[in-house]
């Protein structure tokens, strides 16, 4: 049983495929919420990946996921709200994530995976597409998607001013502090 703090903060975790659009979004979020004066931590898989090296099997990338979602767990019941971006692919791990937060809104950024190629820069999509890259999300390791995320965004269609403005609005703490300053 989880205790609940007397905090208002919450972890937005954004999901999707690589090259969806996730860390831009998160940044854009970070951003305005700091801006607002909310005490805000930004969690990206590639930037704790790095800092924390795990592989790419399944039991690696749940492994990878917990960790994360261990972590910011800890910070919202501190008072900070986490804006998570990671591919996490597999529900299953991101129940067990949703399940040690108090306040935890999931955002499936759903942009095509033909998109996502197209935005691939660094050719992670190309080179696993001919075998040089194994367990690559969305070519040939499967990606779960949300069944019931609080938030969807197809960065195809929707700007990324657009995109940040729908993650704010998710969280209602977000949407009274913007309420109250426009007000």
């Amino acid at each position: 049983m989880r205790t609940v703090s007397n905090s208002n903060a919450a972890v937005l975790w954004l999901t999707g495929l690589s090259g969806a659009g996730k860390s831009t979004i998160a940044q854009g979020v970070h951003q305005r919420l700091h801006a607002m004066g909310v005490p805000t931590e930004l969690l990206d898989g590639d930037a704790v990946r790095s800092l924390l090296p795990t592989g790419f099997s399944r039991a690696e990338r749940d492994l990878h996921i917990r960790r994360v979602g261990f972590l910011a767990s800890r910070l919202e019941y501190h008072g900070v709200t986490v804006i998570c971006a990671l591919i996490s692919p597999y529900a299953e791990s991101r129940a067990w994530v949703r399940e040690h937060c108090q306040r935890f809104v999931e955002i499936h950024v759903s942009t095509p995976i033909g998109e996502c190629e197209r935005r691939d820069v660094k050719g992670l999509y190309a080179a696993a597409r001919r075998g040089e890259i194994t367990s690559f999300t969305g070519v040939d390791d499967p990606y779960e998607p949300p069944v019931a995320p609080e938030l969807t965004i197809d960065t195809s269609i929707v700007p990324l001013s657009v995109a940040v403005e729908r993650v704010l609005s998710a969280w209602p703490r977000v949407a009274s502090l913007e309420a109250r300053r426009v007000g």
